[in-house]
């Protein structure tokens, strides 16, 4: 990669990798280093890719398609931690095998997992016509506030890899704020999603907002399994709503990250899986920055036919 496309941006602190760029997005510098391997890597037409936006209800997705694709056997859904079933494409940590090598290692068909922008993805998803899955979280989605929270650190640019510290009001600079907006991991929320749903018109992509997941679970959750060409029966689909709902998902140890390293996520902080509720923003930010949202909000998804439900 050339010196124009990625360059090291912020010197490691503890237990926070490296920043770098590339094409003006923030990753880390691990994965940069690594992007010529990404941008090869060979997607293959049976590949489901599981596109979000950090923190936009990716575990909970994930752990629907796996139960989806494994018939609600609860012990193959248990048969590997999800960020090893799911292998997260860009993940780069060396010594840890990457996400390219555990995803080239992995026997097909193979559901595999990215953050990245539409701009960044590997050209052989396209190319292979691959089945998509973004959810969206107004962002997956309790609105375009909800990540912001989530996420939980008042930059988060500075940790790509999910080191959480506690939630601050000033979470709010990586939706809004436009001085900072692009100074996050994987970019802006916005380019992130503008850019998903444009690609809906050209290619297979199922798009979902969490508050619908949320609203009515059985509804979404058989959309899902239709979009993979699976039809529940009442039984299966109940099974798949029950465990996967946030509250049995936070004590399943193969879904909350427990078994994760403290150098990557110290879970003792803030844990991996927060709340999982729709409008907790409001509780976290205050009424001018609440104001300075609705405004950038506005600006920024102007001419977009998105409509996000902002409270349930």
């Amino acid at each position: 990669m050339s010196k124009e496309q990625t360059k090291a941006l912020t010197p490691e602190k503890e237990g926070r990798p490296e920043l770098g760029e590339v094409e003006g997005i923030l990753l880390s510098q691990a994965t940069c280093n690594e992007w010529q391997r990404i941008q090869g890597f060979q997607a293959r037409p049976d590949d489901l890719l599981i596109c979000t936006y950090p923190k936009a209800g990716t575990t909970w997705i994930q752990e629907i398609v796996d139960m989806i694709q494994q018939d609600g056997d609860l012990e193959k859904c248990k048969r590997a931690p999800v960020h090893r079933r799911h292998p997260f494409i860009e993940w780069a940590r060396p010594p840890q095998p990457s996400g390219v090598e555990q995803a080239e290692a992995m026997p097909p068909p193979r559901t595999l997992k990215t953050h990245l922008p539409v701009k960044l993805l590997p050209p052989s998803f396209w190319e292979q016509q691959c089945k998509e899955t973004p959810p969206l979280r107004s962002q997956l989605w309790d609105p375009p506030g909800a990540p912001v929270v989530s996420e939980s650190d008042p930059c988060w640019g500075d940790l790509p890899q999910h080191t959480h510290t506690a939630p601050q009001p000033r979470l709010c600079s990586r939706c809004c704020l436009p001085a900072l907006s692009a100074a996050v991991g994987w970019g802006p929320w916005h380019d992130h999603v503008k850019g998903w749903w444009k690609a809906k018109e050209t290619h297979c992509v199922l798009f979902l907002f969490y508050e619908d997941m949320k609203k009515d679970p059985k509804h979404e959750i058989q959309k899902v399994a239709r979009f993979l060409g699976k039809n529940l029966d009442q039984e299966l689909l109940e099974k798949i709503v029950y465990h996967t709902s946030f509250d049995v998902m936070k004590d399943n140890p193969m879904a909350n990250r427990s078994g994760v390293s403290l150098s990557i996520m110290d879970q003792s902080i803030s844990p991996f899986m927060r709340k999982g509720t729709v409008g907790d923003w409001k509780n976290h930010f205050t009424v001018a920055q609440n104001e300075r949202f609705e405004e950038d909000y506005e600006e920024k998804m102007a001419g977009t036919n998105l409509t996000f439900c902002m409270e349930l």
